[in-house]
């Protein structure tokens, strides 16, 4: 059965090459990008190489979150039901680090972005028969700076990425716990993958990309929602398995998620 995909962060790296592999199977595709000229290259290049007219795309840059929300009621009116939410997008290093309203980027795109846009959209990926979220985390996951999250403190960009993938993963198995009819999973796509983002930020790769597409491209596409929903998949070891102890603290997530509602009620 052809599903209906949309893959935010997808003109580039893993989310690009999976957004090509699902393409190539007849599924509708829509992209994500924070440039309008470079979506539509990349919508037109995947059009060529899948065969599959079925793509589209919206634009928002997730470093502000009325862009986020404006994208969100986009996808509202122009998509009747969402199958598949890859939440992709995400940030290491940036020449400015700290949004105009005064948070960490990394918080910022990397997780109050998937959290304001997935609950905006949640009722429209519900009316899929079987909706399933894959929130991309990492292996670097770091205790949670409440300080941080309000914008308080600064840290070196490696603990505000870390930060900011121990919270998603948290979040993602919260969100589980909330939405019995959606299956959640929080994904380590894979340490040092070849793209533009971790080789601006170490200079080096391990493994290729299509080592996180193509775990994107099997999770979201599983026939069986119970070997997915509330896990936590760590594409280093090939399996799903434990992730960071703080993301199984019920007293710890519901501080972070209390602490993001009060963050984002009062700034946006």
């Amino acid at each position: 059965m052809k599903k209906t995909i949309l893959i935010t962060g997808s003109t580039d790296g893993i989310g690009k090459l999976a957004a090509l592999k699902m393409a190539k199977k007849g599924h509708e595709i829509y992209l994500h990008g924070r440039n309008a000229d470079k979506l539509q290259k990349v919508i037109t290049e995947l059009k060529q190489k899948s065969g599959n007219e079925n793509i589209d795309g919206f634009v928002a840059d997730f470093s502000d979150l009325s862009q986020v929300q404006k994208m969100a009621e986009e996808i509202n009116t122009k998509i009747s039901h969402i199958d598949v939410l890859v939440n992709n997008a995400g940030v290491f290093k940036s020449s400015q680090p700290i949004t105009k309203e005064g948070y960490d980027i990394r918080i910022v795109v990397n997780y109050y972005a998937p959290f304001v846009f997935t609950n905006a959209i949640l009722d429209t990926i519900k009316k899929s028969l079987e909706p399933r979220i894959i929130n991309l985390s990492s292996a670097a996951q770091s205790t949670i700076s409440l300080d941080l999250l309000d914008g308080n403190i600064t840290v070196s960009d490696q603990e505000a990425y870390a930060q900011s993938k121990l919270a998603i993963l948290m979040w993602s198995f919260y969100l589980s716990r909330q939405e019995s009819v959606v299956a959640v999973v929080a994904l380590n796509p894979g340490s040092l993958l070849n793209t533009n983002m971790v080789k601006a930020a170490y200079g080096r790769f391990w493994s290729s990309a299509d080592k996180g597409a193509d775990i994107i491209y099997d999770l979201a596409l599983i026939k069986n929602h119970a070997e997915i929903d509330g896990k936590y998949f760590d594409n280093d070891k090939g399996e799903f398995g434990p992730a960071y102890s703080d993301a199984y603290n019920v007293d710890l997530v519901n501080k972070l998620i209390e602490k993001t509602k009060q963050v984002l009620k009062g700034s946006f």
